[in-house]
């Protein structure tokens, strides 16, 4: 992977759990690298934090017209963790989510990267502080497990504070260590986990049941916010959402059978008992899929 020294900036942005903005020190280290990336007029580059996925604070579904969201102590509460594992203290934030201040205003650390997503976020495994002893700006450096253990990325999922999602450019190595700490963080409870219901199942009441109470995968969340906007109607009838993500290109396979397969194998729907709604859940923990790259 290639590491690149730089500092994160908050103000005037809108971090979440698993995304902030990034100035490397050189403008040209992405370049360099052959990694793709979407910068702004600073040199500011939006990363993604790899191996994980935190609740939704704000997410706009492709044909939607408006921002859905996910339980604000766990999605407020993720980006909250991100900045402080960042050294950002006294984090003050617009109505709309921008950070308005923040103690101090920028802070140093280094990103490990190899690639970009499709919307030009550089996916990274992230750091706060000076790079190790030795460790060159902008060159290629091995990432072993105990290094990975350091990272923001590591921390917020030992943390309860975000889900793992995975993909398969994700180092094998890697990958099973970040699932170990969170099946660890599941079986104790810690954080998100005390809630999480995307496995046992979940009933979908009302669309503010989903956005206000319930904590499942976000992936999950953010196919079922773009399943229910195409219902003017505000309704939650989920009959069609099966059929719905089987036209999508989620695309992944399972660990450790190595079956390749696509999300809507995975998910099901079914009438609650109780007669309160429908009911959906999910066949695997998420640490035991693995999506590929689109």
């Amino acid at each position: 992977m290639t590491l690149i020294a730089g500092t994160f900036r908050i103000v005037g942005a809108s971090p979440d759990g698993d995304s902030v903005r990034f100035y490397p020190h050189d403008r040209q280290a992405f370049a360099h690298a052959g990694i793709a990336v979407k910068a702004n007029a600073a040199g500011g580059v939006q990363l993604r934090l790899d191996a994980i996925d935190a609740l939704e604070t704000h997410y706009t579904p492709p044909h939607g017209s408006h921002s859905w969201h996910q339980r604000p102590e766990f999605a407020a509460g993720a980006a909250g963790a991100l900045l402080r594992e960042l050294g950002f203290t006294d984090v003050t934030r617009s109505t709309a989510g921008t950070v308005t201040a923040a103690t101090p205003t920028t802070v140093d650390g280094y990103i490990l990267t190899r690639f970009a997503d499709t919307y030009g976020r550089a996916v990274a495994m992230v750091f706060a502080g000076d790079p190790p002893a030795g460790a060159r700006d902008g060159a290629a450096r091995y990432l072993d497990v105990d290094g990975l253990r350091r990272s923001v990325n590591h921390r917020l999922l030992a943390a309860g504070w975000v889900y793992p999602t995975f993909y398969s450019k994700l180092y094998v190595d890697l990958r099973a260590d970040l699932a170990a700490t969170a099946a660890a963080a599941r079986r104790a409870g810690t954080g998100l986990w005390k809630l999480d219901v995307t496995t046992a199942g979940f009933t979908v009441a009302s669309r503010d049941a989903l956005t206000e109470e319930l904590v499942i995968l976000p992936k999950l969340f953010r196919r079922l916010a773009e399943y229910l906007s195409l219902d003017e109607t505000g309704g939650v009838d989920l009959t069609g959402f099966p059929a719905f993500l089987a036209t999508l290109e989620d695309r992944l396979f399972t660990v450790p059978t190595g079956q390749a397969t696509a999300l809507d194998t995975l998910v099901t729907v079914t009438d609650d008992p109780a007669g309160a709604g429908q009911r959906v859940t999910l066949a695997l923990p998420p640490e035991q899929t693995v999506f590929l790259e689109s």
